[in-house]
């Protein structure tokens, strides 16, 4: 599958491309990617099946497409955010919102079927890892704008965080709490180990405005 072709936009099918994707994004995420038929997404975007089969060869490549514009919008999400404010404690916050309102949509039953196709979670993790990799390079940043502390290795750091992440995905919690509350409690408990008492300041603004929406 060529990312560039797909997602060209002056391509006369990206418009029923695009739906397809959204359309089978939502489904994966509510429902899991085992459960799902490519005869349930073909209905729900409103074209036959034939047509399906010559967007996507089958299930894996769709799936890989999914993933692909979910990183793509993530990275223009960034570029508007580093377009808007120099503050690094707040892109790293409005980053966090983003991921956090689409959570609210995925159910734990996405994250166990993704295994079952490895090329494509290998380029899950490799979204990941780029995004860890930005992370840690705001982080630094933060350090020079006295928002985080300077005694801290972010590396690690960011490397315990996902890897306590997984552990979580891996347990049962998911019976008692839901994914977000989940998500939260460890990014801005994250959050507030590493902040400057300016940091703490302004993370507890944010905080209050992200609880009214």
């Amino acid at each position: 599958m060529n990312s560039e072709l797909l997602f060209d936009k002056e391509a006369p099918k990206y418009p029923v491309i695009i739906k397809v994707i959204e359309v089978a994004s939502e489904a994966f995420y509510n429902y899991g990617i085992k459960t799902i038929t490519m005869d349930e997404i073909a209905s729900s975007a409103a074209i036959s099946k034939r047509t399906l089969y010559q967007l996507f060869k089958d299930k894996e490549e769709l799936l890989l497409a999914c993933i692909l514009h979910s990183q793509m919008d993530m990275e223009e999400h960034i570029k508007d955010l580093l377009s808007q404010t120099s503050s690094v404690l707040e892109i790293i916050l409005h980053i966090y919102k983003y991921l956090i309102r689409q959570y609210h949509n995925i159910d734990k039953r996405f994250f166990e079927d993704i295994h079952r196709y490895p090329s494509v979670y290998k380029i899950f993790l490799r979204g990941q890892e780029r995004d860890s990799s930005d992370v840690v390079n705001f982080f630094r940043s933060g350090v020079e704008q006295g928002l985080f502390r300077s005694d801290v290795n972010f590396e690690i750091v960011n490397f315990l965080l996902r890897e306590q992440f997984n552990i979580f995905l891996d347990s049962n919690i998911y019976l008692k709490y839901t994914f977000v509350d989940i998500y939260e409690s460890l990014m801005f408990t994250y959050l507030r180990g590493i902040s400057t008492d300016k940091g703490v300041r302004e993370l507890e603004l944010f905080l209050q405005e992200y609880r009214k929406d």
